[in-house]
């Protein structure tokens, strides 16, 4: 059992002896697990997300070593459970103190999440296990791959909140982790509205950067922090800006060509018109983003997750001949022509290398032309006949200070080469509230250039040609000026105004340009009134009637700092076009011309499905306020030319089929393949409609087919005709007056043969006879018949407990018995009680009432209808032949002749419920002295006997003074003595009495069967 308090495992349920016996046996496999899981925790946070370089990693094991007997012992640490069940074990306490120096900060994958993605790529598991052995290595630990164990992995996958953060890191590096599927995000992108344009940055506050010498960092207060936690919150954000960058996919498209986005409202008719017509343009409530917040996404994890560019971050400006070489520069010199040679040399602090043979020249502060020729002088006085090429092959860094308003603010060791833009990209840019337009380049208290990142953004242009010295700062003030755009442009964003740039045409530029379905005549400002109040702006335009003038207003139209402007789209219909819909082969829109008629859109029948129907209608909408009326033609006479009708925009065209307008159907039943109601065709014949459903079946009458046709009299009365149709004949062909001419609703019956049904009938004979088995049997014949076809009874038989089965009386007993099952359980216990008896009494008398329903519903259910039939006869198959006990047989029927029992038995409240051995002449009463009498529980009165034969004899079976007990049995009888029904009410006392007799009858069946 684990305690919520200190986390350790309690034994006081355990033997405590057996527990150290199996601790101490497997001491060494656990001691292993102990220290591969110390190693996983040190390994997997610095493998798996960031390589930090050795001096900062000691210190922080350092750091974690420190603090670990301080995290357990206030509780801040919650270790889950010792490995081996001790609670006072050091190797225990070191891993816990390993776990908890990881960071749990980060945003993570559940562990489930995790374990389903390395479950799912077994590669990938592999290959964290390997890089954890491998650095496990390098620190002396000899490990192998095979020693880590899924388990391990998967355990403290589960536990440990910092290693779940780092592999997530690790497996969005991999792509194998999505946005979608992070835990929670703190989004603190620029997604916000522009009502809140200059928000709070929730990064900003909680960024750390660390100083590449692996000191100390400094955050946004101004405070210092451990190194672990700064690389840890660059991890947020790194994984922030990647999931950023994943959702760039997903942005709406503003394209001319997209399917307009509108709001169908309901129509009063199902008309393609109106479905157009009955349309919104939705109110604009998407967020948009500020434009250029993800153009700093990150997506070189490994190299800028450490705040820094090192040495071999690709160049992004080309080393030219004037390149002044500094300190730290690393200079390649090649050597061809008397000697080939290549030599490497660095430039140390007092700017100078060391040439071969020649000695210190000093070069830094030279341009890299000049160096190249004091190098080839100094190298030519040493060597004949060569050539020298100096080449840069590594730069040094320079220390620039990035703060204002950037994601990661902080010093960061960056190529001498660099120019602001990839400096600020190594920051994580700008954040909501930093400028994207005004980027101060400073050398101690002078601005060295002013750089507008718009004009990289928009243009492609990269401005800033002036190199960075150490110690210089790039400072990101606040945003200006913010506007929003939506609607109809390239681009709908947030845009940041500078100096001069204060009209729309300014911001509709930035912003792409208009797309084709703009509409001038809807260009709408929502406006702050500066601490006063919002208005709604409409610019005044001519509606698209004076493109000129309309260009005009928009250049000259000032906008504001916080407007929002929407430009709304064109109609998303078109306003010049009819519809053509139902029976034709390419409904849809069709453009309008003026003077179009209906004979321009159907021409002929290629236009339309096959059967059209004759009856057409044009739906048209009158203005002005675009009701609708019907307008019928006759589609016969528009594809000759007789009828022609001028059309107009917005018309609706429906063409009906043959069977959709009244359809004209006949039915077809009996012996056929596929009976059913068919679409009456012109001129259709009953011979046609028996080839459509399939032709005849074999059992089928051809001789005559009923015919039943409807016919209207006097025009208010439906009056039906039967006839007779020589249906084989007509369809033969043999005679061709045979085939009639159907009419809508006729219905055609082939009858089927006589006893044709019959076929195949057959009944099962078992037990006690000479030749058990199946028999076919003809119409009408009886049971002895059959019995003598089957060689009749054996000595063996015993022909007074014969069972007959038959499954019409089964389905009928099952019927009956589900009846049954449902008046008992409906009936409440407290509807059973009689008015005699007492208060107190009730909750006992309940509950034994209660008790006897389950018990009787408990026999009904185990006992299923058996379809048992009483028959009387005997072996001698003559005495009863051809008398009312010579039963006709039916399809299905099972006979079983059991051999002769010698027992009866006695069942039911006896004290002992068992089979007696069967003795000639004694009555029930003897037999059930013999199984001790009856119970308290027992029902004297309701005794009753069923023979083997089926029948039963009760209380009211002969005459009124005819005492049960006093009936002679027979072998296989059987005596059953019901139990005493609790309750007054009659309706319960027979339902109870039939159930204990219909599951007796139930035992009777199955005793003749285990007979056999």
């Amino acid at each position: 059992m684990k305690n919520s308090r200190d986390g350790w495992l309690h034994t006081s349920r355990l033997d405590h002896m057996m527990l150290k016996q199996l601790a101490y046996s497997n001491y060494s496999r656990l001691r292993l697990s102990r220290i591969i899981l110390l190693a996983l925790a040190y390994a997997i946070g610095p493998l798996l997300f960031t390589a930090s370089s050795g001096r900062a990693q000691e210190s922080a094991d350092q750091s974690a070593t420190e603090n670990s007997s301080q995290s357990l012992s206030d509780g801040s640490t919650h270790v889950s459970a010792s490995f081996d069940g001790s609670s006072d074990s050091s190797d225990d306490r070191s891993t816990a103190a390993a776990f908890s120096n990881l960071n749990t900060q980060g945003t993570s994958l559940s562990s489930d999440q995790i374990i389903q993605i390395l479950e799912q790529n077994p590669d990938l598991l592999a290959d964290v296990k390997e890089q954890v052995v491998e650095r496990l290595q390098q620190q002396g630990t000899q490990i192998q791959a095979g020693d880590i164990s899924d388990e391990m992995l998967y355990g403290q996958i589960s536990t440990n909140a910092g290693v779940r953060a780092n592999i997530t890191s690790f497996l969005q590096a991999h792509g194998y982790a999505s946005q979608r599927s992070l835990q929670s995000i703190g989004d603190a992108t620029v997604t916000g509205e522009i009502s809140s344009l200059q928000p709070g940055d929730s990064r900003r506050e909680n960024t750390n950067v660390e100083p590449p010498n692996g000191s100390a960092g400094m955050n946004a207060r101004g405070f210092t922090q451990n190194y672990g936690e700064a690389e840890q919150n660059r991890a947020n954000h790194i994984i922030r800006d990647e999931a950023d960058h994943a959702q760039r996919g997903h942005e709406q498209a503003n394209a001319s060509t997209d399917i307009p986005q509108v709001l169908h409202r309901p129509t009063p008719y199902n008309l393609r018109s109106l479905e157009d017509l009955y349309t919104q343009l939705p109110d604009q409530t998407i967020q948009l983003k500020r434009f250029g917040s993800e153009v700093f996404i990150n997506r070189n994890l490994f190299s800028m997750s450490r705040g820094r560019f090192n040495s071999d971050t690709p160049l992004d400006v080309p080393v030219g001949p004037d390149y002044v070489i500094g300190s730290g520069d690393s200079l390649t010199i090649n050597l061809w022509g008397g000697i080939t040679q290549s030599i490497t040399r660095q430039v140390d602090r007092n700017g100078q290398i060391l040439l071969p043979e020649a000695g210190l020249l000093q070069v830094a502060g030279l341009p890299l032309e000049r160096a190249e020729s004091l190098i080839t002088g100094a190298l030519k006085r040493q060597y004949r006949d060569i050539q020298v090429s100096v080449t840069i092959s590594r730069l040094r860094s320079v220390r620039v200070y990035i703060v204002g308003d950037v994601q990661r603010p902080g010093g960061y060791d960056i190529s001498s080469l660099a120019t602001p833009l990839s400096a600020l990209y190594a920051a994580g840019g700008p954040t909501s509230v930093g400028s994207l337009r005004i980027v101060r380049h400073l050398r101690g208290k002078q601005l060295v250039e002013e750089v507008d990142l718009y004009d990289f953004l928009l243009h492609g242009v990269r401005k800033g040609s002036v190199r960075f010295e150490s110690g210089d700062t790039l400072l990101v003030p606040p945003a200006g000026a913010q506007v929003a755009i939506s609607g109809a442009v390239k681009r709908p964003a947030i845009y940041e105004l500078k100096a001069g740039e204060s009209t729309l045409a300014s911001v509709i530029a930035d912003a792409g340009g208009f797309t084709a379905s703009a509409s001038f005549n809807h260009i709408v400002v929502e406006r702050i009134d500066a601490n006063q109040q919002r208005e709604t702006v409409t610019l005044k335009t001519s509606g698209g009637h004076n493109l000129q003038g309309d260009r005009a207003a928009i250049d000259t139209f000032v906008i504001k700092d916080g407007d929002r402007i929407h430009i709304a789209p064109i109609l998303p219909y078109s306003e010049r076009a009819i519809y053509l819909q139902g029976h034709v082969v390419r409904p849809g829109r069709i453009p309008y011309t003026e003077g179009m008629q209906l004979n321009d859109v159907l021409r002929s029948y290629q236009d339309m499905l096959p059967e059209p129907a004759a009856h057409g209608e044009i739906v048209r909408l009158v203005p002005p306020d675009l009701h609708v009326e019907t307008i019928s033609f006759n589609v016969p006479d528009v594809l000759i030319g007789n009828a022609n009708l001028t059309l107009q925009p917005f018309d609706t065209i429906r063409i009906f089929g043959r069977y959709e307008i009244d359809t004209p159907t006949v039915t077809i039943h009996g012996e056929v393949l596929r009976p059913d109601t068919y679409p009456l065709s012109k001129g259709m014949t009953a011979a046609q409609l028996v080839r459509m459903a399939g032709g005849f079946k074999r059992d089928a009458l051809l001789d005559s087919a009923d015919l039943t046709s409807y016919r209207i009299e006097g025009g208010d009365r439906v009056d039906g005709q039967l006839t007779t149709v020589h249906i084989g004949a007509a369809v033969t062909g043999t005679d061709p007056n045979a085939d009639v001419t159907l009419k809508p609703g006729d219905v055609l019956t082939i009858h089927q043969l006589t006893g044709w049904s019959e076929i195949g009938q057959s009944v099962t004979i078992q037990g006690q006879v000479r030749f058990p088995g199946n028999y076919g049997f003809r119409e009408g014949e009886r049971l002895s018949s059959v019995l003598r076809r089957a060689g009749g009874m054996r000595e063996t038989a015993y022909a007074g407990g014969a069972v007959l089965i038959r499954e019409q009386v089964r389905e009928l007993e099952e019927k009956s018995r589900q009846e049954l099952i449902r008046q008992i359980e409906a009936n409440s216990a407290a509807a059973r009680l009689g008015p005699a008896v007492g208060a107190g009494d009730t909750g006992g008398t309940l509950q034994l009432i209660k008790v006897q329903q389950e018990q009787a519903l408990a026999q009904l259910k185990s006992h299923p209808a058996t379809g048992r039939m009483v028959i009387h006869i005997s072996a001698d198959i003559d005495s009863w032949a051809n008398t009312p006990a010579d039963i006709e047989l039916r399809r299905g029927d099972v006979l079983t002749i059991p051999k002769r029992p010698g027992f009866v038995l006695v069942t039911g409240q006896v004290y002992n419920a068992t089979a007696l051995t069967f003795t000639p002449g004694k009555t029930a009463a003897w037999y059930l002295s013999r199984a001790g009498g009856t119970n308290g529980a027992a029902n004297r009165k309701e005794i009753f006997i069923i023979r083997a034969n089926g029948s039963v004899v009760g209380r009211h079976s002969g005459s009124w003074f005819n005492d049960v007990l006093s009936t002679r049995l027979n072998p296989g009888d059987m005596v059953v003595v019901p139990q005493k029904i609790i309750g007054a009410s009659l309706l319960w006392r027979n339902l109870l009495t039939t159930a204990q007799l219909a599951s007796s009858i139930a035992i009777t069946a199955g005793i003749a069967a285990a007979a056999l």
